[in-house]
């Protein structure tokens, strides 16, 4: 198994950081990780993104043409990412911020209100946690036990204030992300 995963949006709304916490539990699962930042000269306001691709090998290539899943929280984001998302692969999009329709009907579109889902868990700002989640929860790909683990390992030290915040945020996506029950 090999996934490779487009998290993308503003500087600032920690999508370097929903990239690290992916890598970070997919380690923690014994698998085999890359984490490749990318952000622009302005970083708060600019743009940026991450590739993180997860195996259970070794990884061959740093290079993702298409990938599994792409996460996208702002529309210069989704201008660029979607076409770039492999068939029957998995587009995240945050509807708080974009409105766009993605134009591929050879994909799953996640559609979720990522701002509004992280205001409820209590902190508007973890919009990438939530989607993180929301990706999580849809493709399994690792155990949202791990991801919780991520989190103690990546605030804990210095921000142990804000593991519960996030843990919330990711939960709150992670269902948000779940298939919905048939009746």
């Amino acid at each position: 198994m090999e996934r490779s995963t487009i998290f993308a949006g503003f500087g600032g709304q920690g999508i370097l950081f929903a990239g690290k916490v992916l890598a970070e539990a997919a380690l923690l699962e014994g698998r085999e990780v890359l984490w490749i930042p990318s952000y622009g000269p302005e970083m708060r306001g600019g743009t940026a993104s991450c590739t993180v691709i997860v195996s259970d090998r070794v990884i061959g290539s740093p290079v993702v043409d298409r990938a599994d899943h792409a996460v996208v929280l702002n529309p210069p984001s989704m201008a660029k990412y979607a076409p770039v998302v492999a068939v029957g692969g998995l587009l995240v999009v945050n509807t708080t911020l974009i409105e766009a329709e993605a134009g591929r009907d050879d994909i799953e579109i996640l559609e979720v209100p990522c701002t509004s889902v992280a205001r409820g868990a209590g902190d508007d700002k973890l919009v990438s946690v939530v989607a993180l989640g929301a990706l999580v929860g849809r493709r399994r790909f690792v155990e949202p036990e791990s991801v919780h683990r991520a989190f103690e390992l990546l605030l804990g030290a210095k921000r142990p204030e804000l593991v519960a915040a996030d843990s919330a945020a990711f939960d709150a996506g992670y269902e948000a992300g779940l298939e919905p029950a048939i009746a």
